[in-house]
């Protein structure tokens, strides 16, 4: 792939509406300019030595000249670079990616353009309203809606046409101009009533739609506060919406969602809450550190043959301890004859990973569950090994009668990389959820925001995942709004649902029912 420039279509919004060769251009790539539109959680997906440049445009501003633009990925290519040019919907609709292919031919680059959803028909499809329909219209047009910055105007439309055309009009980047678009519409002859539709924040979970008619859609962007981006919509499919609209029928749509979990752990999480129509803020409160060299533990792995029992207490435990295993040249096998518990099920999730099937996993997710079942299967002098945190507050060794060996595989210390991103959306009132599922990510995310800034946590819904977290965020002064079910992240989930439903329930409704792993 070096030397050469992919032109990328990221889709309208979406993560998922990325194709699959997109994705794949993305993680190879060396270099990576991406426009404002574009997902940002599309970069996550970026390798970590790839180089992310911001390239937005929006009315009148334009952090990076489009000669710039050319500039810059053709130095990039000629350094065999593999640059990727990510764009907001496809490169060629509306996106200058017929520019930006024509100056790479011409400095003898080689390219390759992978198509994106557009958000012509993307942003109306999320918006309930089918671009084409057998009874409405059989045909759809796609118009700029605005002129050139140069103030050239060799492509405006012939607006008598449009007017006189029976199919869909779409819009894309002209709500600043769309008291002139109504306006040449309505001289053309098209009627009044017609049903028009204005979709701002398209494909996102702050996506906003304001439908009325032709003649009244200036003054509805104007009341609604509709500014760009948005799609302007016009055509009898727009009444369509009411019986159509899937999108902002999730449980989740609109709800903003701050995860604390360490970097990389908050996956799952985050393709759940997007699935469910709303928007993962991940920002780390935390780091995980494996502890390194750790003669220690492989003094343990040396001699499993003497353990009856293998403990892990999180999913951190299981990656760690398989990897100092492969590390010394040993795999799954050196486990025969020992047997295997698992805190809980995401736990069990990661050994499994590893071809393991754990020999009990508590019904209830904690270190208390656990130590529980598991104290019925061994005798007093069995040897278990427990690879865990450094200093984990929960003793096993007091709680079990048996012959335990602990060993710390890794630390957990502040994160502080997201503090911005915190502040900014709480200040902006945009967070609607904050979850915790142990109390370092309760203190981390206090130090990290500033003890300072707590009052803006006052609005927010802050998410427990089992009681005694929810005692470390009372101890720092915070509301607890709800404690999850089950010690799990589905559980924080399903509590967040089911909150989102019934927002006017007493906030003391979930009292502290379990304990939790550590």
């Amino acid at each position: 792939m070096n030397n050469t420039v992919f032109l990328v279509g990221a889709g309208p919004g979406d993560f998922k509406l990325l194709t699959l060769k997109g994705l794949e251009c993305v993680r190879q790539a060396d270099v990576i300019i991406y426009d404002e539109l574009v997902n940002t959680q599309f970069l996550r997906e970026a390798g970590d030595d790839c180089e992310l440049v911001y390239a937005g445009k929006s009315s009148g501003c334009h952090t990076l000249p489009q000669d710039q633009i050319h500039a810059f990925m053709i130095e990039k290519a000629k350094q065999g670079k593999t640059v990727v040019r990510l764009k907001g919907g496809d490169p060629y609709v509306f996106g200058r990616g017929g520019e930006e292919a024509q100056a790479l031919r011409k400095s003898g680059i080689a390219f390759e353009v992978v198509p994106g959803v557009s958000s012509a028909i993307g942003g109306p499809a999320y918006a309930g309203i089918p671009i084409t329909h057998r009874d409405y219209a059989s045909s759809f047009h796609v118009i700029a809606g605005h002129s050139r910055v140069d103030g050239q105007h060799a492509n405006e439309p012939d607006w008598d046409t449009l007017a006189k055309l029976d199919g869909t009009l779409v819009f894309l980047m002209g709500v600043g101009n769309l008291r002139k678009i109504t306006q040449y519409l309505l001289d053309g002859g098209k009627p009044a009533d017609t049903p028009a539709a204005l979709i701002s924040r398209a494909c996102g979970p702050n996506q906003r739609v304001v439908t009325t008619t032709l003649v009244h859609a200036y003054d509805a962007a104007t009341e609604n506060d509709i500014g760009p981006p948005a799609i302007i919509v016009i055509g009898g499919v727009v009444s369509l919406r009411e019986e159509l609209n899937f999108f902002e029928r999730k449980p989740l749509f609109g709800k903003s969602v701050i995860l604390t979990r360490a970097k990389g752990q908050n996956d799952r999480m985050s393709q759940k809450i997007s699935d469910l129509g709303g928007e993962a803020i991940e920002a780390p409160s935390i780091k995980i550190v494996t502890i390194p060299g750790n003669r220690a533990l492989e003094l343990e792995i040396a001699r499993l043959n003497l353990y009856k029992f293998l403990i892990f207490t999180s999913q951190n435990s299981v990656d760690i301890f398989f990897a100092k295993l492969y590390e010394m040249g040993l795999d799954a096998r050196s486990l025969a004859g020992t047997r295997i518990a698992a805190v809980g099920s995401q736990t069990a999730l990661t050994l499994s990973k590893k071809g393991i099937r754990a020999d009990l996993v508590p019904r209830r997710h904690t270190a208390a569950g656990l130590v529980q079942e598991i104290s019925l299967l061994f005798a007093p002098m069995d040897k278990v090994l427990i690879p865990r945190a450094v200093n984990a507050p929960f003793a096993f060794s007091d709680a079990l009668n048996a012959d335990i060996t602990e060993v710390g595989v890794y630390e957990t210390i502040p994160d502080h990389s997201s503090r911005e991103l915190a502040l900014s959306r709480l200040r902006e009132g945009r967070a609607d959820y904050l979850t915790f599922t142990s109390p370092s990510c309760v203190s981390g995310f206090v130090a990290q925001i500033g003890a300072e800034n707590l009052p803006l946590l006052d609005p927010v819904r802050i998410i427990a995942i089992g009681p005694v977290t929810g005692l470390a965020v009372q101890s720092h002064g915070l509301r607890l709004h709800r404690q999850a079910a089950h010690h799990s992240s589905d559980a924080i989930i399903e509590c967040i649902k089911e909150d989102a439903h019934c927002q006017d329930a007493p906030e003391d409704s979930a009292e502290p029912t379990q304990s939790e792993a550590l």
